[in-house]
This record gives structure tokens, C-alpha cells and sequence, in this order.
């Protein structure tokens, strides 16, 4: 049986690099979307529709237009890091938008296709959900893998000054690899800043995946549809080195690999933005 799969809802318009800012600050005014939103947002009106979609992908929004705590602390204006200006809060924004699958592409490619297709291309991408779904309309998903392109890859379809502006593009998760027979351009998912994501990072979103316990096993980490493992492309040996490095720091956790048991074992657990806390507030 098949998730529900969403797609479009974008407008074709990528996330830009002040969007969830510009829409985390016009809610937090206690404004709602309208149809004159853009002149307060200084965006034209489609754009407009196109944040409150990124708003609700990356997970600042939940439940209509409530704000979601997290980002409450990240983009106020004395929060952590309201431009975006350290890495480690894009590798956080990256998992948020994986896992809240309100847009599916991301989870998709990043958890399942990049596997079946180590290098695969937009028609390889649009072959994939049809065999998962065969009504999703052909037209929405390559529209969908443009948007997706422009967001993480800096040489997308349109201008480089365009696509530079796409909010996930430092990540460098996204390498053009050739080209097909048909000129199709080939693209390969590699995260080569594994050993750089913090560890706090890591452990905030182990703690706020609300289907693990206290005990977590290594698969799980690494092959779960939320896992850490899938959604920052992390090599095993890897996982086990940031796995071990979280038990070193922290010692409310132990990690256990004798036996052939490898499991994440929480003696007690903080809540996930404590976590985030100890990071941003060092």
C-alpha cells in the first residue's frame, strides 16, 4: 500500500533564501495570507501562494497557522539564526523538509530513488512515482523535479543567478553527473559534509521522531523512512562514528554495538529543542 504521495502546490517557484523569514515574520505579526499579501511580503501575488507552501513543506507552520516552537526559536529576530547564516541549520531544515512529507518529492528521492537509481534523471524520477501511483499527473512531477533542482542544485534550468538563490543549494547534496542518451541530464545525491552536521543537530531529530522509544536499533537509524541515515545520505560506517560521538557528548545516551546488537539506548531523554539549545546557545 502506497503513502498518500503530495506534489505541486509551488507555484514552480523554489524556496528563496528569505522566504521563511519573510513569511515566519509576516505570521508572527498575527497577519494571515490575503490576496494583497505581497505587498507587505514585497512579492508578487503567485509568489505569495508559493511561501505559504514552503512554509507549510519545511514545517514553520502546522495545523493552519500556528507556528511551530522550533522555528519560533530559530527565525525570531533574536532567535538562533534567523538568516540561515550557519549550516547546521540547513542540514536541520533538510530533514524538516524530508519528513514532513507536506511535499513528497523530497522524502522520495532522498529515501528510495537515490538508492534504485544511484544516478537517475527527471524522466527516471517521474518513471518512479508512477509505479508507486500510477494516477499522479506526469506534467505536476516534472514540474515538481524542476522546483526540487533549483532548491538543492545550483545548476538547475534557468539562470545561475536564479538558481543560486535557492534556499538549500550550500548543502551541495546534488551533483550533475552527464548526460543520457536522449541529452537527459543525470544527477547523483551525495553528501560528502557527513562528518560536519553536528551532532546536536542529529540528535534533535532522533529525539523528535515521535515512533522511536528509548531503544533504538542501528537499522532503524539508518534505513527508517525518518532516519537520520536515509535523510542525510549517511554511509554506515558513518553513522556508527556520529552514533558513538553522540554517546561520547551526551551522557544520557549509550550506544551499544557488541554482540551484534547495535542499538541507541536513552537513559533518560530532554526534550529535542534542549538539544538544539545546547548547540545554538554555546
Amino acid at each position: 500500500m502506497t503513502d498518500n504521495l503530495t506534489f505541486s502546490g509551488h507555484d514552480t517557484f523554489h524556496c528563496r533564501l528569505f522566504w521563511l523569514k519573510k513569511g515566519y515574520d509576516y505570521l508572527s505579526n498575527e497577519d494571515k495570507f490575503k490576496d494583497d499579501s505581497g505587498i507587505e511580503l514585497g512579492v508578487g501575488r503567485n509568489m505569495v501562494n508559493s511561501i505559504r507552501f514552503w512554509l507549510k513543506s519545511f514545517g514553520v507552520v502546522k495545523n493552519g497557522n500556528n507556528i511551530n516552537p522550533l522555528f519560533k526559536k530559530l527565525l525570531d529576530n533574536n532567535g538562533w539564526d534567523p538568516y540561515l547564516e550557519n549550516e547546521a541549520t540547513l542540514n536541520l531544515l533538510h530533514y524538516e523538509l524530508c519528513a514532513n512529507e507536506h511535499s513528497s518529492i523530497y522524502n522520495l528521492i532522498f529515501r528510495e530513488l537515490r538508492k534504485i537509481k544511484p544516478e537517475f534523471t527527471k524522466q527516471h524520477f517521474v518513471n518512479f512515482v508512477k509505479d508507486l501511483d500510477a494516477s499522479q499527473n506526469k506534467g505536476i512531477l516534472e514540474k515538481d523535479f524542476s522546483v526540487f533542482l533549483r532548491t538543492y542544485s545550483s545548476k538547475g534550468d534557468k539562470s545561475k543567478e536564479d538558481n543560486y538563490s535557492g534556499l538549500m543549494t550550500e548543502l551541495s547534496l546534488i551533483k550533475v553527473v552527464g548526460e543520457d542518451q536522449k541529452k537527459a541530464k543525470r544527477y547523483r545525491i551525495e553528501n560528502n559534509n557527513q562528518d560536519n552536521i553536528p551532532v546536536e543537530i542529529l540528535l534533535y531529530c532522533i529525539i523528535s521522531n515521535n515512533n522511536y522509544n528509548n531503544s533504538i536499533s542501528f537499522k532503524s537509524l539508518y534505513s527508517d523512512k525518518k532516519g537520520i541515515g536515509n535523510i542525510f545520505c549517511f554511509d554506515q560506517d558513518k553513522l556508527e562514528n556520529k552514533l558513538f560521538d553522540i554517546a561520547e557528548k551526551f551522557e544520557f545516551v549509550t550506544y551499544n554495538s557488541e554482540a551484534g546488537i547495535k542499538e541507541l539506548q536513552f537513559k533518560s531523554k530532554p526534550s529535542a529543542l534542549e538539544i538544539l539549545k545546547l548547540y545554538y546557545e554555546e
